[in-house]
């Protein structure tokens, strides 16, 4: 943990990787707080689904166009916009009583207007810190991530179920503008150049180590949404109880993250560290109790950060360095989406089979995970390389 700690001593880097950690918080939140949202106004998870729908289609659109027209605008222009506008679109999302096509429609907007922090930061790294020094921040951001994917759905289940289901909404919104507004009055952000992408929109996906990562980043995001829907249905409104077992999912999520963020990888580690997932998850399916599931899913969160540092890894070195920004914009769109429709899926298995369906569903998609990861070589280190070499090779174009 020395490098991690040498790390914030660079000028800017705490403000900047904890800043955008805070303003991405929503991306984590927002899927599951419309989901208790809508089911609680409409009485229906099928319902909640259909808006969660017409949020992911927002994302897809967002994703990679946001970050390419950096360039043309200014990256602080780019996202103060988008940051206003998200804002109040997610506001709007919490008001009590409107129709399914209202939601829907909010939703729509809350997904075009993402805010495309991460591919900022991202973008910004390498100027930050030394050459030698850029494996320890994006092993340290890799990891650090998962408590959005994991720390803010415990949030989000406690106050909305526990308090208020608009207030969770809420809470993301100020998490957005708070972080948002925190990120872009960094020094390193508002005097951020942009350099024009390389190819025209899409060409990035060309590089089979993003289409790899972005097909992986959906399906284990869409595995985490199905398990949290699952955990907060199993329990119904006891806010707490559901937050305590995706707290232990966290905390097992991060912890093998960070001790796993350094260590040597090879064409064969996603698919070790999904099976662990897969693992988890399916001895999840056998019981409803609650240390059951809490022992459960702590083991399959054992797996989760070390995925996705793992597709960090593929997409930085994938690409040239003025993609950079486009190509963790399609990965955080396929991240994104996988969170939405997975808990639109959840809603309806929930509805029709029942909880311990919609985790027999989860590890399902557990597997097909790991199964792509074992099949897809083309896009995986070839041979036993570690996180600072291949992040190295990939960011050393953009100093």
């Amino acid at each position: 943990m020395t490098s991690y700690r040498d790390l914030f001593r660079a000028p800017g880097v705490f403000r900047v990787v904890v800043s955008q950690l805070v303003a991405r918080f929503p991306a984590g939140m927002l899927s599951l707080a419309a989901l208790i949202h809508v089911e609680r106004v409409h009485d229906s998870y099928t319902a909640a689904g259909l808006v969660l729908a017409a949020l992911a289609i927002g994302q897809a659109i967002a994703g990679p166009l946001s970050s390419r027209i950096f360039g043309r605008f200014g990256m602080h222009r780019v996202l103060l916009a988008t940051i206003v506008l998200s804002g109040f679109a997610i506001l709007a999302l919490a008001l009590p009583g409107l129709s399914v096509a209202a939601y829907a429609a909010i939703a729509l907007v809350c997904g075009l207007s993402t805010p495309p922090v991460q591919q900022a930061a991202r973008s910004i790294y390498p100027s930050l810190v030394a050459p030698g020094a850029r494996g320890a921040l994006f092993s340290f951001d890799a990891s650090l991530q998962e408590v959005i994917w994991i720390l803010g759905p415990v949030l989000t289940t406690f106050v909305s179920l526990s308090i208020n289901s608009s207030l969770g909404i809420i809470m993301a919104a100020a998490f957005l503008i708070g972080g948002g507004i925190w990120f872009i009055t960094t020094e390193q952000i508002s005097r951020a150049v942009a350099v024009p992408p390389t190819g025209r929109l899409g060409s990035v996906l060309r590089s089979p180590a993003l289409r790899l990562a972005a097909v992986i980043g959906f399906l284990i995001c869409a595995c985490i949404a199905m398990v949290e829907a699952s955990i907060v249905a199993t329990f119904g409104h006891g806010g707490a109880t559901s937050g305590i077992i995706l707290g232990v999912f966290c905390v097992g999520s991060l912890a093998a993250g960070l001790y796993l963020g350094r260590k040597r990888i090879t064409r064969w580690s996603t698919a070790r560290r999904m099976a662990v997932v897969c693992l988890g998850l399916a001895l999840a399916t056998l019981g409803t109790g609650f240390w059951w599931l809490t022992v459960t899913v702590f083991l399959a969160g054992l797996g989760v950060a070390p995925v996705i540092a793992a597709l960090t890894q593929m997409t930085s070195s994938g690409v040239p360095a003025a993609d950079v920004a486009e190509a963790f914009g399609w990965t955080t769109t396929a991240q994104l989406i996988g969170v939405a429709l997975g808990s639109a899926v959840a809603g309806a298995l929930i509805d029709g089979l029942g909880t311990q369906a919609t985790l027999a569903g989860a590890t399902a998609v557990a597997v097909v995970t790991c199964v792509v990861a074992l099949v897809v070589r083309r896009g995986q280190p070839g041979a036993p390389t570690t996180v600072d070499e291949l992040l190295e090779a990939g960011y050393t174009r953009a100093a």
